[in-house]
C-alpha cells in the first residue's frame, strides 16, 4: 500500500531534527560515542511509523537504537513519536537497507530487527526480501558473533521461507513461533502488528544467532534464486516440528 504524503513533511523533519542523522557514514565504528554509557547497538531495518522503536528504545535506555528507513512520511512520525517521548537514545537513518555496510562497521551491531518487513511474493523479486541470501550476508557483516536478528512477519510462507534461508546461511535458530501472542502480548509491537493482532491474524518470530558457519559477503555472492515464489515455500509443519524437538533435546 502506497504510503500518503505528509502534510508539511519538511517542518515536521525540521522541528524532529535531534533525532534525524544525516550523516550516518561519518559516524561508522563510533555509534557507540554518540551515547553516554552506551553498552549495546540495535539496528531497526524499516522502522515504519515507530511504535515498535519508540518502545524498544524506552526498554532498553542502555542502548542506541538505529532506525531505517527509506520512506520519510513514515519515518516522520517515528521521529516525532521519539521527540515527544523524550528519547535520547534513538538516531533515525533515511537510507535503504542495501547501503548497510556504508554505516556500520563489521561487527559492529549487536542486533537487528527486522518487522513485517514486504514479502514480495513473486520468485523474481526474491532477492529483494529482507531475508534473501544477500541481505543475511550483510546483516552477518555487521554482527559479531552470537549476534542476533530478531524476525517478526504476520507471512507464513515468507516466515517459512525464510527459516529455509537462515538454515541455508548457516544461522542458529534460537526462538521460533508461529503464534507469538498465543498466551498474551509478549514484547514491543508494531504499529502493523497491534492491528493483525486485533484482527486475530497470527504473528510469526523468530530469533537467529551468527555462529561460526555463518556465511558473511566474504563468502561471495550467494546462487541466483530460483522456483522461490512464496507459494512454493517448503517446510510449514516440518520446520516448527523439527525446532521443537531439538529443544526438548536441550540441542542449539
Amino acid at each position: 500500500m502506497r504510503m500518503r504524503k505528509k502534510p508539511n513533511l519538511l517542518p515536521r523533519m525540521e522541528r524532529a531534527a535531534a533525532v534525524l542523522e544525516t550523516e550516518p557514514e561519518a559516524l561508522r565504528g563510533r555509534w557507540r560515542k554518540a551515547l553516554p554509557g552506551c553498552r549495546a547497538l540495535y539496528v531497526e531495518l524499516g522502522c515504519g511509523k515507530g511504535r515498535f522503536t519508540a518502545g524498544t528504545a524506552e526498554q532498553n535506555p542502555e542502548a542506541l537504537l538505529l532506525a531505517v528507513e527509506k520512506i520519510p512520511d513514515a519515518m516522520v512520525v517515528a521521529m516525532e513519536r521519539a521527540v515527544e517521548r523524550g528519547l535520547r537514545n534513538v538516531r533515525f537513518l533515511d537510507r535503504d537497507v542495501a547501503l548497510l555496510p556504508e554505516f556500520l562497521a563489521p561487527g559492529e551491531a549487536d542486533r537487528i530487527y527486522i518487522n513485517f518487513c514486504d514479502p514480495w511474493p513473486k520468485s523474481r523479486c526474491a532477492k529483494n526480501r529482507l531475508t534473501a541470501p544477500g541481505f543475511l550476508r550483510l546483516y552477518a557483516d555487521a554482527l559479531p558473533a552470537g549476534g542476533e536478528i530478531h524476525f517478526k512477519t504476520d507471512n507464513r510462507p515468507l516466515f517459512d521461507w525464510s527459516v529455509e534461508q537462515f538454515e541455508h546461511e548457516g544461522w542458529t535458530l534460537r526462538e521460533y513461533t508461529t503464534d507469538l501472542h498465543a498466551y498474551g502480548i509478549r514484547g514491543v509491537m508494531t504499529d502493523y502488528e497491534a492491528k493483525f493482532h486485533a484482527e486475530g491474524v497470527k504473528i510469526n518470530r523468530l530469533v537467529a544467532a551468527r555462529g561460526a558457519d555463518t556465511k558473511t559477503t566474504a563468502d561471495g555472492t550467494p546462487a541466483r534464486l530460483r522456483n522461490a515464489s512464496l507459494a512454493d515455500a517448503k517446510g510449514r509443519a516440518d520446520s516448527l516440528a523439527a525446532f521443537e524437538k531439538k529443544e526438548k533435546e536441550g540441542r542449539p
